[in-house]
């Protein structure tokens, strides 16, 4: 359901049903790109296959769900100088002489202007969820600027919120390290991928995939001065994720769980608040063994 995972800490009141939080997020529904926008989100309803009506948020096990669709228009750079260069030309031939630097962007504007409303439409969609109990956000990006949208346009609708990344008193490298190096606290183990990265040289890293990170030539370059940035770990037996130095889960993956079997469209909704619930649940767990062995939060 979820691939990453960032969590941030909310203060403020939340809506106290989720009848009242979908209608705050009505407030910034979704709407398509206008022919002239190039990009445009909001809010859109949970259910995996009627996003466009039912509720905009979703409660179940303690924990608030909703999703965030954002539509923009591909029109790339190439394909603008292109068309820019014929204007270009056509300038060259009408004045007899080359655009200049202002002339040159006015024409850039005036490409861009006549491409963008047949530009082709994308959309992306991250969903987040709040924890009620322990007032921690959690979002789905896997980009920093996904992620900084979906709180954005939480901010839009909920502005008495006070969100911010939530932070730890000991970094989480720490628990990388010793995960690393054999004390892996439970129910924390052990995976098998690994980046690092040349404290002297941030752009020198090495990849590890599918490798017996218990090898002594590869622990070794910690000893010799590398640190790690990126560790795959399994959680309780239950969840396999990559967890970065800042504390951001990639590439989460529940163990036993077949994400590839078909689902009738009548039934989508029920597994998804299945896997809403197995990941909340694991999630709380996992947020909590963070927080007490890293030192609580900042």
């Amino acid at each position: 359901m979820f691939r990453n995972a960032r969590f941030y800490s909310i203060k403020g009141d939340w809506p106290a049903s989720e009848n009242d939080l979908s209608a705050a997020l009505s407030k910034a529904g979704f709407s398509p790109c206008g022919p002239l926008t190039e990009k445009s989100s909001g809010w859109v309803g949970i259910d995996p296959t009627d996003e466009d009506n039912g509720l905009l948020a979703r409660r179940l096990n303690g924990a608030e769900l909703l999703k965030l669709r954002t539509q923009s228009r591909v029109l790339p750079p190439a394909v603008v100088n292109e068309v820019l260069q014929e204007r270009v030309e056509e300038y060259r031939s009408r004045m007899d002489e080359s655009p200049g630097r202002r002339e040159k962007r006015r024409l850039k504007a005036e490409t861009r202007e006549q491409l963008l409303p047949k530009a082709l439409l994308k959309s992306d969609r991250a969903c987040g969820y709040v924890d009620l109990a322990s007032n921690i956000l959690t979002v789905d990006a896997a980009l920093d600027s996904a992620a900084e949208r979906f709180v954005i346009h939480l901010r839009l609708v909920l502005d008495t919120l006070d969100i911010k990344p939530l932070k730890y008193k000991h970094p989480a490298s720490d628990l990388l390290t010793g995960i690393f190096l054999g004390d892996a606290p439970a129910p924390f183990s052990l995976g098998r991928a690994c980046v690092m990265q040349d404290a002297k040289d941030a752009s020198s890293t090495v990849r590890w995939n599918d490798f017996d990170l218990t090898d002594k030539s590869i622990r070794s370059h910690v000893a010799d001065g590398m640190h790690l940035t990126h560790l795959e770990i399994v959680y309780d037996n239950i969840l396999k994720c990559t967890l970065d130095e800042h504390g951001v889960l990639r590439k989460m993956k529940f163990l036993g769980v077949d994400d590839d079997e078909e689902i009738p469209e009548n039934e989508e909704l029920g597994r998804m608040d299945a896997e809403f619930v197995l990941l909340s649940g694991t999630l709380r767990h996992l947020q909590k063994d963070l927080e007490k062995r890293l030192g609580g939060y900042a």
